[in-house]
């Protein structure tokens, strides 16, 4: 079974994202289902963010399902950022937006955490 962990900055992430999509903590659900059968990255869903020169495996997906952004399916435009230890079968998570917010992932944010 893995382990799913937050670090802080996402937690405030999440609580901001909350207030705009009220389903988010039951879609996040869902999300944390699929990644304990498939934590890798799966291209087109998900992708592992490369050059940030860190050891550890950086995913990023792309494809979320919001059941508050009706009609969209997993064209949510909702953006989540991990990191997987595949030893230890722990995935924490870094960072959670909407692609309209920010263009790309918080590249310092992610090096901060995992140097």
């Amino acid at each position: 079974m893995i382990v799913f962990e937050e670090i802080d900055p996402y937690n405030k992430d999440f609580k901001g994202l909350l207030k705009k999509y009220k389903t988010l903590k039951d879609d996040l659900e869902v999300v944390k289902k699929v990644l304990e059968i498939l934590p890798e990255d799966r291209p087109p869903f998900s992708f592992r963010i490369d050059n940030l020169g860190l050891e550890s495996c950086i995913i990023k997906v792309k494809k979320i399902a919001c059941k508050s952004l009706k009609g969209r399916g997993v064209n949510s435009g909702l953006r989540l950022v991990y990191a997987y230890f595949k030893e230890e079968n722990r995935i924490v998570f870094i960072e959670i937006y909407h692609k309209n917010d920010k263009e790309n992932e918080d590249r310092d944010r992610i090096t901060q955490y995992f140097k």
